[in-house]
């Protein structure tokens, strides 16, 4: 249904019959919708009203309760017709400002985006790990261990270092490294990992195909050293789980199993962020409303972010259908624009 089919006071009526019951959690009567709304009508008048936007589709009543509660779709038109945000306090603002700092490593940010969502939503927060082939390469260092072992120091986007090491066929010597550093330096600084990998892919088959044994070892210790072409085993990262069963009615504790299971599994969770990614602001998944079942009672509160050039994931949160919208979808856009701007600078 579009709002134009609900009449004025059948939205009034909708309006105030979700706030209470996002306040309160419980079936809400047409008394208590009458008194929130202020119209200046009979109870009987709000029933009928009441009975009219379950028929369509907008309120189910529980076999407990006289009461009503939204359905997926009495939410949808509230947040899209109805809904009044409250923009974010001087206090959140600071919090955001003081730990999405561009001197952050683009994975400590990541971190900190999830930790900062749930804390100040009181929800679950998440954020979407930038894929490893969207990084730019700056350079790297090699240093000598004992044995067959180098320490690798990469250097990523503007000031994101990363240490690992690995093991190599054969010892190598101080000025071998350097040696292997600077070329590795001079052909790739300032390319994606997805560009490198092309490079380095095409040029091992050429060498393969020349017999060139020495041009296919550098590759190959390359290719090793950069990490190129291995996936990311985070997709996203997450915080304050906790505070949907903290926060959980009985009926909603019935639903986080499930919702946790497919948490863990990642896989429509990933689907529903991918979608989001490519929309543009704040995208909302209600319930069951989404096409993911797990979701049940609960929503998805969604917002890309990136660097300045192109998207590089999706923070969100996670909680019960019935969340203060009015609150979290204005700190989820708020967040995604900080972040981006940390990450562009």
């Amino acid at each position: 249904m579009k709002q134009k089919d609900v009449s004025e006071r059948s939205q009034l009526v909708l309006q105030a019959l979700v706030k209470r019951y996002i306040q309160e959690g419980a079936p809400v009567g047409s008394s208590t919708v009458r008194q929130e709304a202020g119209l200046p009508v009979s109870a009987a008048t709000v029933r009928n009203i009441m009975s009219d936007l379950e028929h369509r589709g907008y309120l189910h009543a529980p076999h407990t309760s006289a009461g009503r509660v939204p359905t997926a779709a009495g939410y949808r038109l509230y947040i899209d017709s109805l809904l009044q945000v409250d923009m974010p306090d001087a206090a959140t603002f600071q919090a955001l400002q003081n730990e999405l700092s561009p001197d952050r490593s683009s994975r400590d940010l990541v971190q900190v985006t999830s930790n900062l969502l749930a804390d100040i939503t009181a929800q679950a927060g998440l954020v979407t790990v930038p894929r490893p082939d969207s990084a730019q390469f700056r350079q790297v260092e090699f240093l000598p261990l004992s044995g067959n072992r180098v320490l690798v120091i990469l250097v990523l986007n503007q000031h994101e270092v990363q240490n690992k090491i690995i093991h190599t066929h054969q010892e190598f010597g101080a000025d071998q490294l350097r040696s292997a550093a600077a070329t590795i330096n001079e052909r790739f600084s300032g390319r994606t990992f997805q560009d490198i990998e092309s490079i380095i892919t095409q040029e091992l088959r050429e060498a393969k195909s020349r017999i060139d044994r020495y041009m296919e070892e550098s590759l190959a210790f390359a290719n090793k050293a950069l990490n190129v072409g291995q996936s990311n085993t985070e997709d996203y990262l997450m915080a304050g789980e906790s505070r949907l069963l903290e926060s959980a009615s009985p009926e909603e504790l019935e639903h986080l199993k499930s919702l946790f299971q497919a948490l863990e599994s990642k896989k429509d969770v990933l689907h529903l962020l991918e979608r989001s990614s490519v929309a543009e602001g704040v995208k909302i998944f209600i319930g069951e409303e989404a096409g993911f079942n797990a979701l049940g009672n609960f929503s998805l509160v969604t917002a890309p972010y990136g660097d300045g050039k192109k998207t590089l994931g999706v923070l969100g949160v996670i909680g019960p259908k019935r969340m203060e919208y009015s609150r979290v979808i204005p700190i989820v856009d708020l967040t995604a624009r900080m972040l981006s701007q940390a990450l562009s600078n």
